[in-house]
């Protein structure tokens, strides 16, 4: 059989809305509820590419706004992956998310790669405008288990 059997793949939706500090202490916490999510619901989305991703969300959300408005983190698990969003009160886009950029990161700088990452390893993402600013997000897809022959029986 090819892909996932339907028994395999998560069976309900489940969402959570979390308001977080606008600081760097948000990108720990928001690292943790999506591992949380995914594991103890045994969600088939990749745990460590969602984990990477909402901490470069949240990072650019708390480094590239001003204010301490808090930002929001929006985990939703669907059947067929989970997609997280961060709002923040900047209404102005993301730069270059959802095009790349026309030239590549400089090598020796710690900054922007955030935003390539999240183009590369997310199935999608994109950026809304919201009432109070912006949401960002990503989504990924349940990743199939693998089938194992050797662990039958």
């Amino acid at each position: 059989m090819n892909g996932p059997a339907l028994q395999d793949r998560p069976s309900a939706s489940a969402s959570w809305r979390i308001a977080l500090p606008h600081s760097a202490a948000a990108v720990p916490v928001a690292r943790a509820l999506v591992r949380t999510a995914l594991t103890e619901l045994e969600h088939g989305a990749d745990c460590d590419t969602a984990e990477l991703l909402t901490a470069e969300l949240v990072a650019n959300a708390v480094e590239h706004t001003a204010g301490d408005t808090p930002i929001e983190l929006v985990v939703e698990l669907l059947p067929t992956g989970c997609q997280v969003e961060v709002h923040d009160p900047d209404p102005a886009p993301p730069g270059h998310l959802t095009q790349p950029d026309v030239k590549d990161p400089d090598p020796w700088q710690e900054h922007g790669r955030g935003l390539l990452l999240i183009r590369a390893l997310s199935s999608s993402c994109g950026h809304r405008p919201t009432e109070t600013g912006k949401a960002v997000w990503f989504r990924l897809s349940v990743v199939p288990h693998q089938w194992n022959p050797g662990a039958i029986g």
